[in-house]
């Protein structure tokens, strides 16, 4: 038995698998992937959370299929494979997503049939999924996903706050008795470019404070 095989499933390996993607490999602020869906969903809080995990789910259930199969699939149509299962897993989400959460299904629109796209989910099938076994497969799908996620929770917490006055459809800038001071709701942040604007501040921010990215 080789020692991978014998490598425990909570060990500090696959626990990095899990953590670099939320600092020092994020998909949008390092890898710059997924910007697309991170400057469309992001208006409102709830449908930021449900797209983060839509997309969880996705690359996390696909990398295990990929790399349960990888010895199987002939590498001349490995990405045909690689679509086939993604397409299949973003259909089953949208589905779920129509039946139970339909208001949110509406607000996403194309873009969670457009996970298909995504640059993370194809590059982690392609660059992880098929070199590696399931277990890990799966903790660097859910890693990536918390990664992404979490860039498109703090946008659209940022944009939903100053743009709506509300946090998750909560009014917290009337309670807190903002609206008597003056203030007004910001309708330019609610507009795409601010997204973009919001994401090219993040991206700038963490990448001064990590010396690691200031070359990259």
């Amino acid at each position: 038995m080789s020692d991978q095989e014998k490598e425990p499933m909570f060990s500090a390996k696959n626990f990095k698998f899990f953590t670099a993607p939320l600092a020092d490999n994020n998909p949008i602020t390092v890898q710059v992937l997924g910007i697309c869906s991170a400057l469309a969903v992001t208006v409102k809080l709830k449908p930021a959370i449900v797209m983060a995990l839509s997309v969880t789910i996705v690359v996390a259930v696909s990398n295990v299929v990929i790399a349960a199969m990888r010895k199987y699939i002939p590498d001349r149509i490995r990405i045909i494979v690689q679509l086939v299962v993604a397409a299949t897993m973003v259909i089953l989400v949208d589905q779920f997503l129509k039946a139970f959460v339909f208001d949110v299904s509406k607000q996403l629109s194309v873009f969670v049939g457009l996970i298909i796209t995504n640059c993370i989910l194809m590059g982690r099938l392609e660059a992880f999924a098929m070199a590696n076994k399931p277990w890990p497969s799966f903790i660097d799908g859910l890693g990536n996903g918390a990664g992404y996620g979490l860039i498109l929770v703090i946008v659209a917490f940022i944009r939903e706050l100053l743009g709506s006055g509300t946090i998750y459809g909560y009014p917290v800038i009337e309670k807190l008795g903002v609206y008597k001071a003056g203030y007004e709701n910001n309708g330019l942040i609610i507009l795409p470019p601010m997204a973009l604007i919001l994401v090219g501040l993040i991206i700038w921010v963490h990448r001064s404070r990590n010396n690691s990215l200031i070359e990259k």
